[in-house]
């Protein structure tokens, strides 16, 4: 009895031969299709719920030439590390039945010790939330709705540090090639007043001309020595100042290299340049001051308030901060308006209009670039995103900002600028230069206000020497304009009307009001500068995880 169920059980484990199947083939065939069919409908009842969550597999096999979820490209999936290599394992035999094989031969290991080609999801939590791109992807970093200084100093530091010194050999080489031939055409002016001995042509102050050789007025040209010798001396500042920082890096100064606002002192090598250049082209102004001369007195002023509002926004932006080519690029630009302005600008009606309507696009995108941290691309598809974005946010759904201060900042300096081109293009002011340098100061002094507050709010405190410094520029600055708008000498006027505004010496018998602006604006601008420099001192043993952004 024993035997014969024995031997009965051994049958169906043997080779089917063409006699035993064929008295019976209906349950030949049954019994072929059970054992064909069956490891595939168990292993979806032994293979562990977690791994499907309750929904569909989807086999590559229903997506021809591709893995299942080859259209998002999110993270590392892009390189071919994701899905398509899990499921393109799992398919890659001849037929079902090895595919079954493939699953029941590998352990069923923890998810984040086994290989991922025998993840079963295309998309695993774990896996998703180990990706390193999550810690590394500027899209995913730039977006967060609260930064840190840390977030946006990512970069290598020796990488950051040949980007900003390019700011100080471009504005060196700008300040060649600008200033040779500004000297040339000044001396060209001073002699022809020798020659023809023609008062009309240079708008002195007749009452306080002191000359020497050639010079009709040598004192106005002196007054500016202030601005060259106070650029020097910041640059010797900022020299020593990075060689205090270089040493500490060398020593491995844990301040030095985890703490504080990112070092880095090319852009103010680059304003202690500009500085001394002011001074110089200052000089060859006053030479023969007349309203076609005046630009040279401005342009490196423009160079000023660009770099200053640049080293502002480069403290807590160092990654994302404006190349020295871009930089300089749009500089070259607003000069390039000043030139325009100085010759087509009285009462032309057609200039102020593309003028003023060049300056709101220009804030327009300036805004949206700051608003997202440089991750709006100005393309052929710019309209197209702005107007999905004014459909979405405002008609569709009215949603606040995401960036409360940012949009708080870029709301009044679009304010700001859409007034003074409205001012600009209803006034025609006849002295375009100043016009243009008056939107570069107020949109400084617009961010270094904006700076400030924000800076008290994060609950960061300014130290007593930019303290002092703060206070006692101010001071200066308020003299200095009191200085500067006597209006001793005016080509706005002709030059019989211009000696009526002329006045006697007021310092030493040798200097006028105007001497004393130059000397008072020379040390205000080192003080201002002395405040960007040591505005963020308090923040020296602050770690970068804990300085905002903003």
């Amino acid at each position: 009895m024993n035997r014969s169920i024995r031997g009965t059980a051994r049958k169906p484990c043997q080779c089917w031969s063409l006699e035993q199947s064929r008295p019976r083939p209906m349950l030949a065939v049954c019994s072929f299709a059970w054992a064909y069919f069956s490891p595939s409908t168990c292993l979806p009842c032994s293979w562990p719920a977690g791994r499907t969550g309750g929904h569909p597999r989807v086999l590559a096999d229903s997506f021809p030439g591709s893995s299942p979820y080859e259209g998002y490209n999110y993270g590392s999936f892009e390189n071919g590390s994701g899905s398509t290599g899990s499921t393109d394992g799992l398919v890659g035999s001849a037929g079902p039945g090895d595919l079954s094989y493939n699953y029941q031969d590998h352990s069923l290991d923890p998810v984040g010790t086994r290989p991922r080609l025998d993840s079963m999801s295309s998309v695993e939590e774990d896996d998703y939330d180990t990706l390193a791109d999550i810690d590394s992807d500027k899209n995913v970093i730039r977006t967060k709705q609260y930064l840190c200084v840390a977030d946006l100093a990512r970069k290598d530091k020796r990488v950051l540090r040949k980007k900003y010194q390019i700011y100080f050999w471009n504005i060196a080489t700008i300040a060649v090639f600008y200033a040779l031939p500004v000297v040339q055409l000044v001396i060209t002016y001073q002699t022809v007043v020798n020659v023809t001995g023609n008062q009309d042509i240079c708008y002195y102050n007749f009452l306080c001309a002191h000359p020497l050789g050639n010079l009709s007025a040598f004192n106005n040209i002196l007054s500016n020595l202030g601005y060259i010798l106070l650029g020097l001396l910041f640059l010797l500042v900022i020299l020593q100042r990075e060689i205090n920082h270089n040493r500490a890096l060398l020593r491995n100064d844990l301040y030095a290299l985890e703490c504080g606002i990112p070092k880095h002192f090319g852009l103010f090598y680059a304003m202690g340049t500009a500085l001394m250049m002011e001074g110089l082209l200052s000089a060859c102004y006053h030479v023969c001051p007349n309203y076609t001369n005046f630009q040279f007195d401005t342009s490196f002023m423009y160079m000023i308030a660009g770099l200053c509002m640049l080293k502002l926004y480069q403290k807590r932006h160092p990654d994302i901060n404006a190349s020295a080519y871009s930089a300089y690029a749009c500089l070259a630009i607003v000069i390039f308006f000043s030139v325009l302005g100085v010759v087509f600008g009285k009462g032309n009606t057609a200039f102020w209009v593309i003028f003023s309507v060049i300056h709101i696009i220009a804030t327009l995108l300036l805004s949206t670039q700051l608003y997202y941290m440089g991750r709006w691309k100005l393309d052929s598809g710019i309209c197209r995103r702005i107007l999905h974005v004014l459909y979405t946010d405002c008609i569709r759904q009215c949603s606040g900002p995401l960036y409360v201060d940012r949009m708080v900042l870029l709301v009044m300096g679009n304010i700001i600028n859409w007034s003074l081109a409205a001012y600009g293009l209803i006034m025609r002011p006849n002295d375009f230069a100043s016009y243009l340098l008056a939107i570069g100061i107020c949109n400084l002094l617009l961010y270094f206000a904006f700076y400030i507050i924000m800076k008290l709010r994060s609950g960061e405190r300014i130290k007593l020497i930019p303290l002092l410094c703060i206070i006692c520029t101010s001071v200066v600055w308020g003299f200095a304009l009191f200085f500067f708008f006597q209006g001793l000498s005016t080509w706005q006027k002709t030059p019989a009307e211009s000696r009526e505004h002329n006045r006697d010496c007021i310092l030493l018998d040798f200097f006028d009001d105007h001497d004393i602006w130059h000397f008072l604006s020379s040390i205000a601008m080192f003080g201002s500068f002395l405040v960007l420099l040591t505005l963020d001192d308090d923040l020296d043993t602050v770690q970068r995880d804990k300085i905002y952004v903003f």
